[in-house]
């Protein structure tokens, strides 16, 4: 058995049979079908910034490190080809030096860029599907790589068809990126709006977002965790009308489809949840979508605390919310929904 705690940033003590630093794609396909030979489960990690283990893993964890990245543009655009293997947040700090403007909105977002288009990852009003121009992938069992278009990738809130049909057998091994010359700055979400739309540059969105995370976001190296445990809530308009009724001042974002995002961050805190502990696990006093490994924690100190945390918005505000967050068991992922309910 060899330890994950350094390779997932919750740092709990769980094991895996082996883990597999995965530097090329033949390496990997050679690794997996032994895996196969073996009836042995088989899990792919970025760095490990968005999974909870529930308990050991009985398999063979390989760890994405196909690195690279390839620029080329064109009159209106930059192309990025970018391996799966590569951080994302040393990605953005790359691209802005680089003179490329678009993704300083997604600045210091943990993880690497294969992990990206699986959760959509999205912060400060963009989402990956907003710079996706294609995602290359392998399908395992046949030895072969395809390639999907911005469409076929069937993004949504936090979801992609890498959560559905590409679950098992198939990886990530890159992303293409376009990027507009034309660039406009977002600046729709928290003290981004207090920029000057005209004169603002990349680099102090950059600068600001990254402010923002640092105050509100525990470091991994000092309490484990997984940044925003929930997903933020999508509701009707006809239940957020009834919600606005009782709290005014309820936090909210209107979706293109007519439905309603509320701030999970803002129902936790508004259920005194802040400092909430169970065993090891708490609820971080600067955010309350964080959970965090504060002392020593187990899987079940941390689901228990997800189920108080859900329990509690439910019964104040009738909002179920679910975890943005993995859940993996000793044969691969489980329904993160379920095993808090």
């Amino acid at each position: 058995m060899q330890s994950l705690q350094e390779f997932h940033t919750f740092s709990l003590p769980v094991y895996a049979q082996q883990i597999v630093e995965v530097t090329s794609i033949e390496q990997l396909q050679q690794q997996w079908s032994a895996c196969q030979a073996a009836g042995q489960p088989t899990l792919f990690l970025g760095q490990g910034s968005n999974v909870l283990f529930l308990r050991n893993f009985n398999g063979t964890v390989f760890l994405n490190r196909l690195l690279g990245i390839q620029h080329s543009e064109d009159n209106q655009f930059h192309y990025l080809h970018v391996n799966g293997g590569e951080n994302w947040h040393q990605l953005v700090k790359w691209s802005l030096k680089a003179g490329i403007n678009g993704l300083e909105n997604l600045a210091l977002i943990p993880g690497c860029v294969g992990s990206a288009p699986i959760q959509n990852i999205g912060a400060y009003g963009v989402e990956f599907k907003d710079v996706c121009d294609y995602v290359d992938v392998l399908d395992l069992s046949k030895g072969e790589q395809f390639r999907l278009s911005h469409e076929q990738c069937q993004f949504g809130y936090r979801d992609s068809i890498f959560k559905h049909d590409y679950v098992n057998g198939y990886v990530i091994v890159a992303v293409g990126l376009k990027l507009a010359k034309d660039w406009k700055p977002v600046l729709k979400y928290g003290s981004l709006a207090n920029l000057d739309q005209s004169a603002v540059t990349s680099q102090q969105i950059f600068d600001e977002v990254c402010s923002i995370r640092r105050s509100k976001l525990p470091d991994p190296a000092e309490f484990g965790n997984a940044g925003s445990f929930f997903k933020n809530p999508v509701v009707s308009k006809a239940d957020f009308d009834n919600l606005q009724q009782e709290y005014p001042t309820i936090p909210h974002f209107p979706q293109p489809d007519g439905y309603i995002k509320l701030a999970a961050g803002w129902l936790i805190d508004q259920c005194d949840l802040k400092g909430y502990q169970v065993g090891g696990a708490a609820v971080h006093q600067q955010q309350a979508l964080v959970l965090i490994n504060k002392h020593n924690a187990t899987s079940s100190d941390i689901v228990e605390l997800a189920h108080h945390v859900r329990q509690k918005v439910a019964q104040r505000f009738a909002v179920w919310l679910q975890p943005e967050v993995r859940f993996i068991d000793e044969n691969g992922e489980v329904d993160s929904e379920q095993a808090i309910s």
